[in-house]
């Protein structure tokens, strides 16, 4: 498939689930929201079709979202029923991590390839004032296990928020220097109900990475993902970093991808308030070339660029991230 400027669309995103398990700062508001019924999610034979269409379309790519995908019963079966329809090459997830150090080998063993934890700060004051309900130690725990269990890469995404600390720089660098992960920096989005200030920018953040005393940076190549973050490493490190610059860096003439949110609607762009529904025509008996064209209409939609960050025209994003997916 190839949207209105020509860009081929490989791969999607799907939010399996709205609920979340933290209420990170940056995600969802502290109060005034609430969850959808579950009749209102999407169930997993609606994304299988889904999936199934795309699969026969191009699309070779799918990252399974939440809220927090691993509070869904049946998120391992789900992966398993993915890796059969023998379309989808690449199978990842995005996780907070707090639920992974139990099923990380079933998540591996059913056909998860990759993974993305999130985690923001190492202090356990800061990581609960962030995530408001998570503990550091279970998130850690998730990112062993999922090392042990061979989901590779293990890629620790880190929002560049007022919370991140020289400590917490310190630790990513000692991670890197250990083991085969990578650490990939963020820039702040102001998506939804944000109630958290952004943090250091990017040119400061490698400064100080560089000033650790391991080396400088040197520019990789980009790892597997196909994703818009630039990659780094430091000498003799197995592990690398990455630098997301979404706002200040626009790297959307490359963007390949789209969305489906948990309640059933096609985002052809994150920082754009488009959306297509498509959970209706899913449930009122449309064919499967129907579906293809509604599929098709919303890649055609997707804009060359976003304007989130900019002066003057700028634009506000007003579904929250947990009702978006990651």
């Amino acid at each position: 498939m190839r949207d209105g400027v020509g860009r081929t669309i490989d791969y999607i995103r799907i939010s399996v689930t709205d609920r979340c398990n933290f209420r990170c700062r940056y995600c969802m508001p502290s109060a005034g929201f609430s969850f959808l019924e579950p009749a209102e999610i999407l169930s997993y034979e609606e994304l299988l079709r889904v999936l199934n269409i795309l699969g026969r379309h191009g699309v070779s790519k799918v990252r399974l979202t939440g809220g927090e995908p691993l509070v869904r019963k049946g998120i391992v079966d789900f992966i398993r029923e993915i890796r059969a329809l023998g379309t989808m090459t690449d199978i990842s997830m995005t996780t907070n991590g707090s639920l992974l150090g139990d099923v990380a080998h079933q998540l591996k063993d059913a056909g998860l390839d990759r993974i993305n934890i999130s985690i923001d700060t190492l202090d356990e004051e800061r990581f609960t004032r962030i995530t408001g309900t998570g503990r550091i130690s279970d998130t850690l725990n998730g990112i062993r296990s999922a090392l042990e269990a061979g989901l590779s890469p293990v890629k620790l995404n880190v929002v560049l928020t007022e919370v991140l600390s020289d400590e917490d720089i310190g630790y990513f660098v000692e991670q890197v220097n250990k083991y085969p992960v990578i650490v990939r920096f963020i820039e702040y989005m102001p998506i939804g109900h944000c109630e958290i200030r952004p943090g250091p920018g990017m040119a400061d953040i490698k400064s100080r990475i560089s000033a650790a005393g391991y080396g400088p940076l040197e520019k990789t190549l980009s790892v597997r993902g196909n994703g818009p973050a630039k990659y780094y490493r430091l000498p003799s490190s197995p592990g690398m970093f990455g630098f997301v610059a979404a706002i200040s860096e626009h790297f959307c003439h490359t963007c390949n991808r789209f969305r489906l949110t948990a309640d059933g609607k096609i985002k052809p762009c994150l920082l754009a308030n488009q959306e297509i529904d498509i959970k209706t025509a899913l449930r009122d008996g449309s064919t499967d070339e129907f579906l293809y064209k509604l599929i098709l209409k919303a890649v055609r939609v997707k804009p060359p660029g976003h304007r989130l960050g900019e002066v003057q025209g700028g634009m506000t994003i007003t579904r929250d991230m947990f009702k978006t997916g990651g």
